[in-house]
């Protein structure tokens, strides 16, 4: 009964607990085997290497692309990983050789980097392949490290645990993402041993360059396309709750028994991720099913998700959104009858390569909500230029996501619980399917409206 499970960056840096809670719970001799798990660098290392995550705080990436010194930078990285290193040798890791590795790894790295930096210098190609390469070469490192820690610790405990280092670092072979998933996995006898594969996946096409900070639950993703598990599991530092347990209270909300992909995509496109969209497509594509546990509470059956599922009762499954949205309002008299005007406004926002979450008509206007981080202000010139008036305000989203929410009286309901809480609805809409009733509302308002919401919806 083989499984494909991914194990993010805050749940690899609590190695024991996932020890303990994920690879031997409950299992012994040959049961800990037929498992491939995919791990993620751990905590904070690809922020240090990349950019950081949530605050966009540059890493060694950006001293590349601003033709800055780097090695300084790479030692410091050696000597924070030998620490990471340090952390784990009561759980058996052998420090000298774990150690040597991350040296002559980041090293190696450092002469592709080296090479890449003086054909940039040369001014002779484009910058763009030349610094999507480097971000590449980088993003392997964190997850390389902590696969070689890995599996080093499951060997000297006595399991059976095979390195499958899917970074290509020391290859030169044109595989694809794909190709290399299928050539690294080929041989394996899964029965008698368990793999830990790299998030990072080397491939032609260049999987930072397609999914950028996703790349690891794609490597997951596919790989379990490759294997057809019997299921596909994430262990995160949390339940997939029906609310913000940090804000609701903990007393207050559930985790998620069932639901399906289709939840799954609502919850991504307000960052709420259980998985990444673009890993979660192949999955859903081949009906593999897909479980999110916590891993410090393995006795928890965690959230199933399934390409059919439906709730039996029609009810709010989670209650989510969040705060860094910007909503812009685009208003023009000669709008009213004209046809193409939304094409028109599409296509601006296509040209400056931002998607919306929302949107919003009336006779005269077009309100659309985006991610504040992808707000330009080239983009509020270009519509400016071609509309009457342009007015953005930034803007919070409360959603209310079901696989069964199409319940008399829903809105009704939920609309009276944020009246009641003061909050005022800036825009709200849904679509004919109704999986998702949107709210706009105050930034301020953001917390008291998750907060009022949830309550309504629990009585």
């Amino acid at each position: 009964m083989l499984t494909v499970e991914k194990i993010g960056g805050t749940s690899m840096s609590a190695l024991s607990d996932v020890i303990k809670n994920i690879i031997l719970y409950k299992r012994t001799g040959n049961e800990l085997y037929n498992r491939i798990f995919v791990v993620s660098a751990f905590s904070g290392v690809t922020n240090i290497l990349l950019e950081n995550k949530k605050t966009g705080e540059p890493g060694v990436y950006h001293l590349i692309a601003k033709q800055q010194e780097f090695e300084g930078p790479l030692n410091s990285l050696i000597a924070q990983l030998k620490e990471i290193n340090k952390k784990y040798v009561p759980l058996g890791l052998d420090l000298t050789v774990a150690d040597k590795f991350i040296e002559d790894h980041v090293r190696h790295a450092e002469g592709f980097l080296k090479h890449l930096t003086g054909i940039l210098a040369s001014g002779y190609v484009s910058n763009e392949g030349i610094l999507q390469a480097a971000r590449e070469i980088l993003a392997s490192i964190g997850e390389t490290h902590s696969a070689f820690v890995f599996t080093n610790i499951l060997q000297n405990m006595g399991v059976n645990a095979t390195l499958v280092d899917l970074s290509g670092f020391y290859d030169h072979e044109p595989y694809t993402i794909d190709q290399r998933i299928r050539q690294a996995f080929k041989d394996i006898d899964f029965a008698s041993t368990i793999c830990i594969a790299t998030g990072y996946t080397k491939g032609t096409e260049g999987i930072m360059r397609e999914f950028d900070r996703g790349y690891s639950e794609v490597t997951f993703s596919k790989i379990a396309v490759a294997v057809n598990p019997v299921e596909a599991i994430i262990h995160k530092e949390y339940h997939l709750c029906s609310a913000d347990p940090v804000l609701v209270g903990q007393d207050q909300c559930i985790p998620v028994g069932f639901t399906n992909y289709d939840v799954a995509d609502q919850l991504a496109d307000v960052g709420m991720e259980a998985i990444h969209p673009k890993a979660s497509k192949p999955l859903e594509i081949n009906n593999i099913n897909l479980r999110i546990k916590n891993t410090f509470e393995p006795e928890h059956p965690g959230t199933l998700i399934t390409r059919e599922y439906i709730s039996p009762e029609r009810k709010v499954e989670v209650i989510t959104g969040t705060n860094k949205l910007v909503m812009i309002d685009i208003y023009d008299p000669l709008m009213v009858g004209n046809v193409g005007t939304d094409l028109q406004i599409m296509q601006i926002f296509a040209n400056h390569g931002v998607s919306y979450n929302f949107k919003a008509t009336s006779a005269n206007s077009i309100s659309i909500v985006i991610w504040q981080k992808d707000f330009k202000q080239a983009l509020t010139d270009e519509l400016e230029s071609t509309f009457e008036k342009i007015t953005v305000e930034k803007v919070a989203m409360v959603c209310l996501i079901g696989s069964n929410m199409d319940k008399l009286g829903l809105l009704a309901q939920s609309s009276k619980a944020l009246a009641e809480a003061d909050i005022n609805i800036v825009s709200a809409g849904f679509a004919l399917r109704k999986v998702n009733i949107q709210f706009i509302v105050a930034r301020e308002d953001f917390d008291n409206a998750v907060i009022a919401l949830n309550k309504e919806m629990g009585k």
